[in-house]
């Protein structure tokens, strides 16, 4: 699940497909593959052109056949539709937080390197290593090759994924995998943190010093390579990223964005405690209210480290799931719960976009998925009716904006 770039414009779609040399046409696109084996053609002569070696090309790319099912697999993502409750209750469990710490104390001497070289903790590395793969149990076996070059041709994302092909033969070309041995998940991703080629290519480390950066079979190359990534994307070391807090019934709803960060002083004086109700520090440490389930629900204060979490993966559940699963394996309780939150359907968010963007909105596609922009355009919606403002879709801000409101 690492993160996957956001899908274009219908526009910038249509200026890729240009760019691509001969990706699958608009009428094609997602059927047969007819004019894949000409578009594989042209892209080993721009592999060549990049000094992947003529064996490398061969071997990967001979005999090559469009996958139909990874086109399916890229259309019909939901996952990600699913609520803060749905997502956490099935990927936060309780054995993945006893692996967790388990698996820290087994690999301590490996995690206290990584640590000293790359500033991340064990458990923010070992919650995404929980979730991406449940400690490298699941790294997905379909061919890679096969995938990425079906989806580099295909027009829905092929600047993005001819990328990825590129850096998967260069990666074979380095001697760190082999075609056979390059398998994952239908989208290219690879090993135990399910880096895409070019995260691989880029950020991989040999940390165990075979020689090889090996983020399939190496627990110690994996680890040392995620952290390596998380640094990169701006994690600063002994810094918080999440934790729990009780807010009050009158507190000022529309500040509780991830866009605005507050100092901790003024939280503190709003009526915010942590979570066992002890004062926060009144400090001018900046934090955002996260409230993933709307106001009645669990909410969190989170700090300028919870940013890598929304970069490792846009998606809003995943990310809030991601550090609160690594809150737990350092320790922190389960959220409070409030019970019977009511949550819209992926059909109901989806109508609920369009409405939005009928009003000037700008949310994106329409794909039923709760992320940022809905949540922003919500947030203004609620203030323009007069509903606290907290970003979270109820049925009574849908039924007002169908009833024209």
């Amino acid at each position: 699940m690492a993160q996957m770039r956001v899908s274009r414009t219908a526009g910038l779609a249509a200026i890729a497909l240009l760019l691509a040399g001969g990706a699958a046409s608009a009428a094609e696109c997602g059927k047969t593959g007819a004019g894949f084996p000409t578009w594989l053609a042209a892209f080993r002569q721009e592999a060549a052109a990049q000094g992947i070696s003529r064996q490398t090309i061969a071997t990967a790319l001979d005999g090559l056949a469009y996958a139909p099912d990874v086109v399916g697999a890229d259309r019909g993502q939901g996952v990600f539709s699913q609520s803060f409750y749905q997502f956490a209750d099935r990927m936060v469990a309780s054995y993945r937080i006893q692996k967790g710490r388990q698996l820290i104390q087994s690999h301590a001497a490996i995690f206290d390197r990584i640590e000293q070289q790359f500033g991340v903790p064990a458990p923010v590395i070992t919650a995404f290593w929980a979730l991406e793969t449940d400690f490298g149990a699941n790294m997905g076996d379909k061919p890679t090759i096969r995938s990425v070059a079906t989806l580099a041709y295909d027009c829905r994302r092929p600047e993005m994924f001819r990328t990825q092909l590129l850096s998967a033969l260069k990666i074979i070309d380095r001697g760190d995998l082999t075609v056979q041995t390059m398998r994952g998940p239908w989208a290219g991703e690879l090993g135990q943190f399910q880096f895409l080629p070019d995260h691989y290519l880029n950020y991989g480390v040999d940390f165990d010093g075979d020689g090889r950066v090996d983020l399939l079979r190496s627990d110690a190359d994996a680890l040392a390579s995620a952290a390596n990534y998380i640094r990169a994307l701006g994690w600063t070391p002994g810094q918080p990223w999440l934790e729990e807090v009780v807010v009050p019934a009158n507190l000022p709803w529309d500040q509780a964005d991830l866009a605005i960060k507050i100092p901790r002083a003024q939280w503190a004086r709003w009526g915010v405690r942590r979570a066992g109700g002890a004062p926060l520090p009144a400090d001018n440490a900046g934090a955002s209210l996260l409230l993933p389930m709307g106001r009645t629900g669990p909410a969190f204060l989170v700090y300028p480290n919870f940013d890598i979490y929304t970069q490792w993966n846009q998606s809003l559940v995943y990310a809030t799931s991601a550090a609160y699963l690594a809150a737990r394996i350092d320790g922190a309780g389960a959220f409070k719960r409030t019970p019977n939150i009511p949550v819209l359907s992926m059909k109901e968010v989806a109508d609920l976009q369009r409405l939005l963007n009928a009003r000037g909105h700008h949310v994106g596609g329409v794909d039923g998925k709760l992320g940022a922009a809905t949540r922003a355009a919500v947030k203004e919606e609620q203030i323009r009716l007069g509903l606290p403002a907290d970003s979270y879709p109820t049925p009574e801000l849908l039924a007002r904006l169908r009833g024209g409101a």
